[in-house]
């Protein structure tokens, strides 16, 4: 990984869920399993998400179905986020953290766990390159979502040289293939609110790519809004900004715009933080700062992940599981901030950045030392 980069590791296809062991029978450490989603005969591949230095950082994609909280409906054009909060984010059925619970309730750390993480939303994640069966995997949860009259967040994770070489290697073999593979997962997002959380690390973390590379890279990121947006209206697609400790955001603003991230057809804004610790507050300034800096149409809006920042990030910069961490603001659509339209757990506490289990893997001592209060 490297250190000015905000890495998501792909756990590989298909074996995004995990389900871990009570300490007293066996291993505190989740073993790798088959996502196994209840809506779709197809298996649900979702990745792990470590986060990187608390300056340039990396995230780690994470294999998250969770709960969600209040959310509003999409701004109609030209205003400033004028949404309801009728809807609630959506809980996909099946998580690590999930699994875990089910698996040990006698544990003493279940409660906590249960309580304070399995019970609250989190993004889906779509990290391997498997075009056959995108479509009706991101139906899934989209579907699944609808049933419930509920927003789900889905992260597309496969642009070709994802994480610079690093622990998160992976994607599709080209940008061909990746334009390919954006109009199945579209196909898949069906008709109602949907959250996109469009390639973590794809913009911010560009530094690796020759200028032509990087150029290409924009185009097939703005392509791919366009086309998330065009198969369903009630999409809302949010770009990737780093965080508040990595570029400035004059300059993050400045790639922003070149990936398509100022033009509403492309773009409801931005997203920041994921898979890291800067506190919601830093967040909220930065991103204003970036939005200010892309100068687009007013209803642009930012996301934060929260799901480990309760604590803010560690004064060392340490980025792979790092102690004294906690876990954030509860996921919503209704943050009572402008411009801040959502706070999201994309990265789902407890599973592993690398250092205390293999990236993207649950386990539930770490997510008990983040749910404590």
């Amino acid at each position: 990984m490297v250190a000015a980069a905000s890495v998501v590791v792909a756990v590989g296809t298909a074996t995004g869920m995990l389900s871990a062991l009570d300490d007293r029978g066996g291993s505190d450490e989740a073993r790798p399993g088959l996502v196994s989603g209840s809506l779709s005969p197809d298996s649900l591949s979702v990745v792990p998400s470590a986060s990187g230095p608390a300056a340039p950082s990396a995230s780690v994609a994470p294999s998250a179905k969770v709960t969600a909280s209040p959310s509003p409906k999409k701004a109609s054009p030209g205003s400033t986020k004028a949404r309801t909060t009728t809807t609630r984010l959506y809980r996909y059925p099946s998580s690590q953290v999930l699994d875990w619970v089910q698996d040990n309730p006698r544990d003493k750390r279940a409660a906590v766990i249960e309580s304070r993480i399995a019970d609250r939303p989190a993004a889906v994640w779509f990290a391997d390159y498997a075009p056959a069966t995108i479509t009706s995997r991101v139906r899934a949860v989209t579907s699944g979502g609808a049933a419930q009259d509920r927003v789900p967040v889905v992260v597309a994770y496969a642009i070709p040289d994802r994480d610079c070489g690093g622990a998160s290697q992976g994607g599709a073999p080209d940008l061909g293939a990746y334009d390919a593979w954006i109009d199945r997962f579209a196909a898949g997002l069906g008709s109602g609110e949907v959250v996109v959380v469009l390639e973590p690390d794809s913009i911010a973390q560009s530094e690796c790519l020759s200028a032509a590379q990087r150029a290409d890279r924009f185009a097939s990121l703005a392509r791919a809004g366009r086309v998330l947006k065009a198969a369903n209206p009630e999409a809302r697609v949010y770009y990737d900004a780093g965080h508040s400790g990595w570029r400035p955001a004059a300059e993050q603003a400045a790639l922003l715009k070149q990936a398509g991230a100022a033009s509403a057809t492309s773009s409801d804004g931005i997203f920041s933080n994921v898979s890291n610790f800067h506190t919601t507050a830093a967040e909220i300034d930065y991103d204003r700062q970036i939005l200010d800096a892309l100068d687009g149409p007013p209803g642009l809006g930012a996301v934060i992940d929260t799901s480990r920042n309760g604590n803010g990030a560690p004064p060392d910069g340490e980025w792979c599981d790092p102690a004294g961490r906690k876990i954030g603001r509860a996921p919503t659509l209704n943050t009572g901030e402008p411009r801040i339209d959502a706070y999201l757990w994309v990265k789902l506490p407890g599973e592993s950045d690398g250092c205390k289990g293999t990236p993207g893997t649950f386990s539930p001592s770490y997510a008990y030392d983040l749910a404590s209060p």
